[in-house]
Parts: structure tokens; C-alpha cells; sequence
């Protein structure tokens, strides 16, 4: 395993949850944090958590690519590198199609699927110059397998999949550039609170009440994709709850 000793991580959704525990098991074993989110309240706290030598914090929002490119350019401009990024920002309104909620199909699409696309457009010129780079992408159970109430959120996260697969071919010109994708299951985040549709909030906010499992178990993947030797490429990491059937 190689040491993650002053490896510089990008991280977007970095304000809570996945991302945030993310962030303080890479400090902990000696790496350096750039943060976004768009709660910058929440990722000036972490920063003082994790102590300014260890992390910064940029405001973005994943679905603006302008925000998007000028959070990577910072994170270059004040780490002199960029290691990996684990674009990680991501929404879940669940809901059935019937009922018609196309704002959120909307947002699902903005945030899941072009925030990953603007992420990878901002950081892979800047890895294609250093030789070397990991992107490391969320998609989810639900990236797998399909359910009732979850169409679009399911399409995106199977886009996810499909997006990191097709960037693993692309890149092997480059280097030692490694893709990986992170398919969780039932996780304790805020996600579940994105859900918003009458009876199906309720049922999800159960679902997760009685089977999620510690957003460190997500960490420990990040930790142990990241942590390979150059030459090896772990490109996707499925994980559940042992209780969780689906």
C-alpha cells in the first residue's frame, strides 16, 4: 500500500456526509484537502477541524462549470498539484415518474451527471500535463440495480458508471492515470433528505433509519483505492450494508 503523505485531494459535496468523512480520514493519514461545496459555513468549520494546512475550502456549485473550473484552478494554485478528485457531490428525489416532479428530474441530471462531467473537464487537463491521477466518482447501488420511484436518479447513476468507464479507455496515453467508481449502498448522510415526494420520503427515511451503515465505511474504499501502487487500478468498489437485501 503507498503512503498518502502529502497527497493533494480535490473533493466536491465536501460540506457534509461522504465527502466531509472522506476529508478527515485523508487528513489523518497525511494527505491535503481541497474542498468544495456550497455551503461555505460548513466547509470553513471542517477547515478549522482539519487545521489550514491541511485543507482549503472554495465555494461551488457542481452545476455551474465555471464555478467548477475556477475551484480546481485554486486547488492547483495552492496545493502546486492535484492527486486525485472524488467528485462526490450528488442528489437523490426519488420519486415516481407519474408524478411528474421535473424540476427535480432536471436537478438530478444538472448535478449528478453534468457536475461530473464539468469535474472531469476542469481537473484532467492539469492530470494529463503531471502524468499521473486518480478520479474517483460516486455512483451508488442504485447505479446497479433499478426500483420503482427511482428512474431517473438510477439512469444517473448508471451514467456515472458509464462515464468513469469510458474515461478509464480514454486516458491510458496519459500515464498512470486510474479511474475508480464507488457504488454504496444504504449510507448514514444527508442524502436521504433530498427525497421530497409525499410517501416515498417517508419510506426512505425508514429504509436508511434501519439498515445505513457509517459514512466511514465510504472512507476506508476512498483510502483503500487511493492507497495502490501506480501500476494498479481498482475500478470499482460495490459496498452495502450486510443487512440490506436489494
Amino acid at each position: 500500500m503507498e503512503d498518502l503523505n502529502n497527497k493533494v485531494v480535490v473533493i466536491t459535496g465536501a460540506s457534509s456526509g461522504l465527502g466531509a468523512e472522506t476529508a478527515r480520514q485523508l487528513v489523518a493519514q497525511g494527505a491535503k484537502v481541497a474542498l468544495g461545496a456550497r455551503r461555505m459555513d460548513r466547509l470553513k468549520e471542517l477547515v478549522a477541524e482539519l487545521g489550514p494546512e491541511n485543507a482549503s475550502a472554495f465555494a461551488v456549485d457542481v452545476t455551474r462549470q465555471t464555478e467548477v473550473e475556477a475551484f480546481v484552478a485554486d486547488a492547483k494554485s495552492k496545493w502546486g498539484k492535484i492527486d486525485a478528485m472524488l467528485h462526490n457531490a450528488g442528489v437523490m428525489p426519488l420519486a415516481p415518474l407519474a408524478m411528474k416532479r421535473v424540476d427535480e428530474w432536471d436537478q438530478c441530471i444538472d448535478v449528478n451527471l453534468k457536475g461530473v462531467l464539468y469535474g472531469i473537464g476542469a481537473v484532467l487537463p492539469i492530470m494529463q500535463e503531471q502524468g499521473f491521477g486518480q478520479n474517483l466518482f460516486v455512483s451508488s447501488v442504485a447505479g446497479h440495480v433499478i426500483n420503482p420511484a427511482g428512474a431517473v436518479y438510477c439512469a444517473t447513476k448508471f451514467g456515472v458508471r458509464a462515464i468513469a468507464e469510458a474515461l478509464r479507455q480514454e486516458v491510458k496515453q496519459y500515464g498512470p492515470l486510474r479511474t475508480t467508481i464507488l457504488s454504496p449502498g444504504a449510507v448514514d448522510t444527508e442524502l436521504p433528505g433530498s427525497v421530497k415526494a409525499e410517501g416515498v420520503h417517508e419510506a426512505i427515511a425508514g429504509f436508511y433509519e434501519d439498515q445505513a451503515i457509517p459514512a466511514s465505511s465510504f472512507g476506508r474504499a476512498v483510502l483503500f483505492a487511493l492507497s495502490q501502487p501506480a501500476d494498479v487500478d481498482i475500478n470499482e468498489i460495490l459496498f452495502r450494508p450486510t443487512k440490506q437485501d436489494m
